[in-house]
């Protein structure tokens, strides 16, 4: 199952070409190479810190905002495969995290995003609030949760993470931190952020739209 859940998306994204994004948003780079160095060393951390209690921390969100869709899927599956050569982390549960951490959450954020945009008015802080706060937390929980009714935790080996309270709390953890940086970036390095549109989301005076 998880193959078929990397392999589909993955395929999709590709037939997109995902890399005339970054041909014509070179600024993209520079968040396309921080997903690359920065999250395979916070997926591999419960394979690498050997404690008891495990956090599974994603940021498949934060990314989908950045990169886009296309992009993002094969971001994150090379995020899932670099985590698995800088960690002990066995092949299927690095697999197993590229999916349920990766994949399955940042295509609800996009589904969640899809519905924002239809039916909440175009602001800032429906961006930040709905796409970076709330897209995360309910992607990311609705994965979770997912992952474990199919018997295939979102991260290699966390034992005693089953519990709903437990997903909900770590889903909040990674949210908060997504709504953070996701505030952060509109205000400083738009051009970081291929989902945010100055035209849309900072209307000029005058302009009727709602």
């Amino acid at each position: 199952m998880n193959t078929l859940l990397a392999l589909i998306p993955l395929a999709i994204a590709l037939s997109l070409r995902p890399w005339r994004l970054l041909a014509g948003r070179p600024a993209l780079a520079t968040p396309l190479l921080a997903t690359l160095v920065v999250l395979p060393w916070l997926w591999a951390l419960p394979a690498l810190q050997h404690a008891s209690v495990q956090l599974q921390w994603s940021g498949a969100v934060l990314v989908l905002l950045m990169l886009g869709w296309p992009l993002a899927v094969p971001a994150l599956l090379a995020v899932g495969a670099l985590a698995w050569a800088i960690s002990p982390m066995p092949p299927e549960a690095a697999l197993a995290a590229a999916v349920w951490q990766g994949v399955v959450p940042a295509t609800l954020a996009l589904a969640v995003g899809a519905a924002v945009r239809r039916w909440l008015p175009p602001h800032p802080f429906v961006y930040i609030l709905g796409r970076g706060f709330l897209g995360a937390l309910v992607s990311l929980f609705a994965a979770r949760m997912l992952a474990q009714a199919l018997g295939t935790p979102a991260a290699g080996g966390a034992a005693g993470m089953g519990l709903v309270v437990a997903q909900w709390l770590m889903a909040w953890g990674d949210a908060f931190v997504t709504g953070m940086l996701t505030a952060i970036f509109v205000a400083f390095r738009p051009q970081w952020l291929l989902t945010w549109s100055d035209a849309r989301y900072l209307p000029r005076p005058g302009d009727s739209r709602r």
